[in-house]
């Protein structure tokens, strides 16, 4: 694909309310399924609070019915896939889901961080994927160093420390004792205003999430668990 081309598209995501999250190429391997055809992707999706007023004053955050971000998400990207002429996808389609965490440490210098997110230089652990623009042309996709993630250098990683349950350990993530303590009136500050444990990070501050954002977030997530937690007992 041309620059002028993909600029071009990268304008038009950040016009439609999504930040451009990077290119890559795929393999022969990877062209299965709607994406047979593809040659590149180019990954879609929030960085901060940047895009959250779009969606937060959207029909989909306003109308009260489920999964709010999912169905914004579907249509904002769906029509700049029909406005480009290319095919969408979303993370959150499956099972089996699109290996978009892959994807994304192929087009952004992201490397893992201790709670299981991937982190950026820059945004630090304030950023998403909402969906991606498949092309059946190949993209130039911009180089960049592959330099150790800002994890490398943290010795204190006060990350580990600030869960009030210790979720976060070499272990992994103990989500039924994050989703208890946020059931608990102990766990109040986590949902009103974020995962302690994520803004306890000190890269990328400057992009936290707001309350309204955060609060979203963490409620999604109960949400999400305790439906899970249901559907077990059923």
């Amino acid at each position: 694909m041309e620059k002028r081309a993909l600029l071009n598209s990268q304008a038009a995501a950040t016009r439609s309310g999504l930040a451009s999250r990077g290119v890559l190429r795929l393999e022969p391997s990877e062209r299965i399924g709607v994406l047979a055809s593809t040659r590149s992707l180019l990954l879609l999706g929030m960085v901060g609070a940047e895009q959250w007023l779009g969606f937060a004053t959207s029909p989909e955050a306003l109308d009260g019915l489920p999964h709010p971000l999912d169905r914004w998400s579907r249509r904002v990207v769906g029509a700049l896939a029909e406005q480009l002429g290319v095919v969408a996808i979303y993370p959150f389609e499956g099972p089996p889901y699109w290996p978009f965490q892959a994807w994304a440490r192929r087009a952004e210098p992201l490397s893992p961080s201790p709670l299981g997110l991937l982190i950026h230089p820059s945004f630090g652990l304030w950023h998403g994927y909402r969906g991606a623009l498949a092309f059946e042309t190949e993209i130039d996709a911009p180089a960049f160093d592959a330099a150790p993630g800002p994890c490398e250098s943290c010795i204190e990683r006060p990350c580990l420390d600030a869960c009030p349950v210790g979720a976060f350990s070499s272990a992994g993530y103990d989500v039924a004792a994050c989703a208890a303590h946020l059931a608990a009136p102990a766990g109040r500050d986590c949902m009103e205003n974020g995962c302690r444990a994520r803004r306890a990070c000190p890269i990328g501050r400057e992009h936290a999430h707001s309350p309204e954002q955060a609060r979203f977030h963490m409620r999604a997530f109960f949400e999400a668990r305790t439906i899970q937690s249901v559907g077990r007992l059923n």
